[in-house]
């Protein structure tokens, strides 16, 4: 069980036990917002306080209320989520690089009463609140002093604190509704999983509006007292010069960014030796990915879960980043998992993912069940669980392929496309056909300069002897690249509405 009861508790007890210790400085990309560019316990508390009386007083936000946020990373968004949950309110963090029509479909499912934004998305944030019928506020104004009254503490364990929208990869996104104590359940899982303590120092490059970037390492690194290191948004030159000279213990990445890290002219010459591993927030590694951190010296801890879960579930701990390569490893401190309605036997059954534990929430917004009778929420996550309880994703259910009676996992595909050097990026999808009912296709991102006939022989030789028959792709599309997700998951449904439009007669 966590320390505290209510959020703004974890503010108040470091800002009490060591205040003038560092919370959160922003570094990297500059970006968005105002307010301070440094953190520590002592006066953040403070100020947090103080945002919440303004929230209270002059902004008129009441429990219950959902204030959204449109903009970059930044520190006073941090206040943000403390200020509201002393109010018994809840942030709705609005993805930056989604279209206007998404927002306000956001916007008009959740209602919010407010929105801040910084400076950089000032206009867009405007706009957006316009639309809606509701005040828009500079983030930089939230922590300025305020002269009013006292604000009632309406915190709780099961007050909303967090409405985080899903990504959509398989449908239109819904609002999961994460409770002040599902939070706090979840610090305390991530920080025993990854054995944060107050001497660690992590670099948040991940959008906040993500519960990845938000909920995996920069709550559990505050909750346990360490210092955060904020970027504004991904850069790799900054992500690599902060290793370098802010010596953090921890990051967070996916593996869009580990390839960007990877693939930058400063990879080789930047000291990684502060890094005691590498945590990476994605079902399915590239192996290829994993290797290059790996021969730094840098253990790849793999953290599976979904946004409805916390999302701490299912952890590959540094001791293991070797051994159980290409896992997710094991359930997490307090997390069961199991496998639903399995088919096959042993360790290669494979059925979907189900998660039970006090970080998993239980409703979408407004009062939509998220998990089953029993309180199991169904991830949708196909895998394999080995004799040793490690888990290994093999796709989504919704992604398996039925060619010709056979089940076809892409995950497995893709994994093995990835290690080719002529593959950038790929995704593989079961496209409708007459005889076989679906056929296996694979959109690839070719290196500049590759001729396509010529890398798709290379391709077809190379998985000839590593996949039956049956699994390997009967067509290989080329694209300039793949459609995805902020958080650089690849649409799948996207994907496969584009070659179908693209195969389709007169296209």
């Amino acid at each position: 069980m966590p320390e505290t009861v209510v959020l703004m508790d974890v503010l108040t007890r470091h800002a009490r036990e060591r205040p003038d210790a560092l919370a959160v400085r922003m570094v990297g990309t500059p970006g968005g917002g105002g307010g301070a560019c440094a953190l520590h316990y002592g006066p953040w508390a403070r100020a947090a306080a103080q945002a919440s009386a303004r929230l209270w007083h002059l902004w008129g936000v009441r429990p219950g209320d959902r204030v959204a946020y449109l903009g970059f990373n930044h520190a006073d968004q941090l206040t943000l989520l403390f200020a509201l949950a002393d109010i018994g309110a809840a942030l709705v963090p609005l993805n930056f690089r989604l279209a206007p029509p998404e927002w306000d479909a956001v916007m008009a499912d959740c209602a919010p009463c407010l929105l801040l934004h910084d400076a950089a998305w000032a206009q867009g944030g405007q706009a957006l609140a316009q639309r809606a019928g509701i005040p828009a506020r500079p983030l930089s104004e939230l922590a300025q002093p305020a002269e009013v009254g006292h604000t009632p503490r309406h915190g709780a364990p099961d007050a909303p604190a967090l409405l985080v929208y899903t990504s959509g990869t398989t449908g239109r996104p819904k609002g999961a509704l994460h409770t002040q104590g599902q939070l706090l359940a979840n610090m305390a899982i991530a920080r025993e999983a990854q054995a944060l303590v107050a001497s660690d120092v992590v670099a948040t490059v991940l959008p906040l509006f993500h519960v990845g970037g938000l909920c995996i390492q920069t709550l559990p690194a505050l909750s346990a007292g360490a210092t955060v290191l904020l970027h504004a948004r991904f850069d790799a030159a900054a992500t690599l010069q902060c290793i370098a000279q802010d010596r953090p213990t921890l990051t967070l990445q996916v593996p869009a960014t580990m390839k960007a890290l990877v693939e930058h002219a400063d990879w080789a010459r930047t000291d990684l030796s502060s890094l005691r591993a590498v945590w990476a927030g994605s079902s399915v590694l590239p192996e290829a990915l994993v290797e290059a951190f790996h021969a730094r010296g840098v253990p790849v801890c793999n953290v599976y879960g979904a946004t409805e879960t916390g999302p701490f579930s299912i952890a590959l701990p540094p001791a293991h980043a070797h051994s159980h390569a290409g896992t997710c490893g094991w359930p997490a401190p307090g997390v069961q998992a199991r496998l639903h309605e399995p088919r096959g036997a042993g360790e290669t059954a494979v059925g979907e993912v189900l998660l039970r534990a006090p970080n998993v929430v239980r409703r979408y917004w407004p009062d939509t069940p998220a998990v089953d009778a029993e309180g199991w929420f169904h991830t949708g996550d196909l895998a394999m669980c080995a004799a040793d309880g490690s888990f290994r994703i093999v796709g989504r259910a919704k992604d398996m392929v039925i060619s010709g009676g056979e089940n076809v996992y892409p995950a497995e595909i893709e994994g093995l496309l990835a290690e080719h050097p002529d593959v950038r990026e790929c995704a593989v999808v079961g496209v409708p056909d007459a005889h076989w009912g679906e056929v296996v296709v694979a959109a690839v991102v070719l290196p500049d300069g590759t001729e396509p006939a010529q890398a798709e022989a290379r391709m077809r030789a190379f998985l000839a002897g590593r996949l039956a028959r049956y699994k390997q792709p009967r067509r290989y599309v080329f694209l300039c690249e793949l459609p995805k997700t902020a958080l650089g998951k690849v649409q799948k449904p996207a994907l496969l509405q584009a070659l179908q439009r693209a195969a389709a007669p007169g296209e």
